[in-house]
């Protein structure tokens, strides 16, 4: 059994953050480690809620506004956030608070580049959740917006600040299990989302046409609200929803950033006339020098939850968010396997664990690297490499073909 403690991990976090070669502008004036950094946030629903706690534990932030189009969202976040938060319908007119040095984005999906590219037009450093982008052509205008405005941006694949995977990340490049040339990554679960029934939603508490955004127009509709991940206009499906977060992994502990090409099964076995995308898909993704990604995911059946695993010439490496595994080949009898198992009571490949918390080393890595003037361990140019790949395989699934990058 391995633990970590709060101290060491995010002390492993901020070691990672600094590990980056960007330089940042002398326009993005460092925040010293005693002073108060005010945050605000924006999409106030219940991903922003459960980070709100961890955020919480950082020392030397406030959350002093708060953004959502639905005003029960904000009446919870309030309980969270420094007792007299201000609050706002619209995001622009939070970013108007000059007080404000950073924000949180947790906002529906085909929010985030918006929002993120009008909060560094608005001089704030902002954490986004992922997926990044919502279509493929806003990884070059969330990039060029970067390049012009140069702000500190994390994205919210939190396994990067994780210091289980980190350590996994060092044996895999050290050579510990040869050269990767395959790729698993599983996210399954067997869920009841997919039923339609009351979702207690007020409309006349909610700015639809506001929540809507550069969505088309459409009539207000309660379960997408709730569940909009499972729609195109507003997501795009399991593969930016759950997919990222693996394959964020294998781009970041592989040094890879490029998807050459996707295929895609998707079907419905659970929410036939109720989703959009697919409750049930398969991709394979390629890449240069000989790397094949594969990933599957459904909702009817939790078989193997969450993990991804790097299959190399000299030994596989399991991770989760809470364990990881070298198992060498049975052809190499004399190499040792290692394993760091931090929730030894629990079961594999659960959604999260308690140790370690990642919001937390991920939020603490943002905020540090906001005080010392360098990027964050999950940057702007991971957020679109992802994305990108994902989308790439949805791609290729609407059009039943294969799907080529770049055409």
């Amino acid at each position: 059994m391995s633990t970590i403690s709060r101290r060491k991990f995010l002390a492993t976090s901020a070691t990672v953050a600094g590990a980056s070669t960007m330089t940042l502008p002398a326009s993005a004036q460092p925040v010293g480690a005693n002073e108060r950094i005010n945050i605000g946030l924006i999409g106030t629903g219940g991903r922003c809620r459960h980070l709100m706690p961890a955020l919480a534990k950082v020392p030397n932030t406030r959350m002093i506004a708060l953004c959502d189009v639905y005003e029960p969202n904000l009446e919870l976040a309030r309980r969270l956030a420094e007792a007299n938060a201000a609050t706002f319908r619209d995001y622009r007119d939070l970013l108007g608070r000059r007080d404000i040095h950073a924000v949180l984005i947790a906002s529906p999906d085909h929010w985030h580049t918006p929002m993120t590219i009008d909060a560094m037009a608005a001089g704030k450093d902002v954490y986004v959740e992922k997926p990044l982008t919502h279509k493929m052509r806003e990884g070059a205008e969330i990039t060029a917006a970067l390049a012009k405005h140069r702000r500190i941006v994390q994205i919210g694949t939190q396994q990067r600040s994780m210091p289980h995977i980190i350590r996994a990340k060092e044996l895999i490049n050290g050579g510990r299990i040869g050269t990767v040339h395959k790729v698993r990554m599983t996210w399954n679960r067997n869920s009841d989302r997919v039923r339609r029934g009351p979702q207690n939603v007020d409309p006349k508490r909610l700015d639809w046409k506001r929540f809507l955004g550069n969505a088309p127009m459409q009539d207000f509709d309660e379960y997408k609200f709730r569940n909009w991940r499972w729609f195109w206009d507003f997501g795009n499906g399991i593969l930016t929803d759950l997919m990222v977060h693996w394959l964020d992994v294998a781009h970041w502990v592989l040094n890879v950033e490029r998807c050459e090409r996707a295929v895609s099964l998707g079907q419905f076995n659970t929410a036939r006339d109720v989703w959009q995308t697919p409750d049930t898909i398969q991709t394979l993704l390629q890449y240069g020098n000989n790397l094949q990604m594969q990933f599957e995911g459904t909702f009817c059946n939790a078989r193997g939850g969450a993990f991804i695993e790097f299959m190399g010439t000299e030994g596989s490496m399991y991770i989760d968010r809470g364990r990881f595994e070298l198992i060498p080949e049975p052809r190499f009898p004399n190499r040792k396997p290692e394993e760091q198992n931090l929730n030894p009571t629990l079961p594999r490949g659960r959604d999260f664990y308690p140790n370690p918390d990642g919001e937390l080393a991920h939020l603490q890595n943002w905020i540090d690297a906001i005080r010392n003037n360098r990027q964050p361990s999950a940057p702007i140019s991971a957020g679109v490499s992802a994305a990108a790949a994902a989308h790439l395989g949805n791609e290729a699934y609407r059009n039943n073909r294969v799907a080529v990058m770049g055409k």
